[in-house]
């Protein structure tokens, strides 16, 4: 039995998101389906999260078990010719036995991108959320200080998903301005609720637009009501960028990691 590591590039836009379904296309559909093509087997694949409908990542990272003679170059080059051209394996890494993409993650990190001008843009759209209004990134910043460290965040916890805690530790949130009216939320913690991140730029965005002020955002963080914060984030303009492992050489192979670089579209 072999244990793989992906390391995995998406364009979300036509999936309805990671988790696999009966009928509607996902990133794990497509990859495990590739995957159990060219082993003859049903092959599971562990993805380190979930990524909801329309959502991209930059580095998603999965790992999958199975009898074969199959090695990492093998499965890189197979996959990438049988997956479409918004789903690319830029990793495969052969892994000792424990290693696990979910449990084993220690840290994750989103970009939420938008772009603020007067004009709206044709060809960035497609990545951000569009908002015409300035929004005061000053005072987004502030408020976006108040989420970090050990905190309930079930205010910004999407309905239908409900888990055995809320808790989570953020340990950064910050806006950046870049160029031509691009901004990039970046956010790292310890793991995320359902639309959590989605939710809480909705809600800075309020901040942003002068609606709520830093008082009332926090009031909205430690009321654990969601009706009370802003609306959810367009998905198209989140991405995962990286899943972080505290010690993941000690779950290396003997073998030798195959791929590229990570890349990414343009960022801050």
């Amino acid at each position: 039995m072999k244990n793989f590591l992906l390391v995995i590039e998406y364009d979300g836009t036509k999936y309805h998101g990671w988790q696999r379904q009966k009928t509607d296309r996902t990133i794990q559909g497509d990859i495990e389906s590739a995957l159990s093509t060219m082993t003859g087997q049903n092959v599971t694949l562990i993805g380190s999260g979930r990524t909801d409908a329309g959502v991209h990542a930059l580095a998603q990272t999965a790992n999958f078990k199975c009898m074969t003679r199959l090695d990492a170059p093998v499965f890189l080059n197979g996959l990438n010719s049988m997956l479409g051209d918004d789903i690319a394996i830029l990793e495969c890494r052969e892994m000792d036995a424990t290693y696990h993409a979910r449990f084993d993650a220690t840290l994750k990190t989103y970009i939420y991108r938008f772009i603020n001008l007067p004009v709206k843009s044709a060809v960035g759209g497609r990545y951000a959320w569009y908002i015409k209004k300035p929004l005061d990134i000053s005072a987004m910043n502030k408020a976006a200080s108040l989420i970090v460290g050990k905190k309930d965040f079930k205010s910004f916890e999407g309905a239908g998903s409900p888990k055995a805690t809320t808790v989570r530790e953020v340990f950064s949130a910050e806006f950046r301005e870049c160029n031509d009216g691009l901004i990039c939320f970046e956010i790292s913690a310890n793991g995320f609720l359902r639309f959590m991140v989605r939710n809480i730029v909705g809600t800075l965005i309020d901040v942003g637009l002068g609606k709520t002020s830093m008082e009332g955002f926090k009031e909205i963080l430690d009321s654990a009501d969601r009706t009370r914060a802003g609306i959810t984030a367009p998905a198209k303009g989140l991405f995962l960028k990286d899943v972080s492992y505290q010690d993941l050489s000690s779950c290396f192979s003997s073998f030798e990691s195959v791929g590229c670089k990570r890349r990414s579209i343009p960022f801050c």
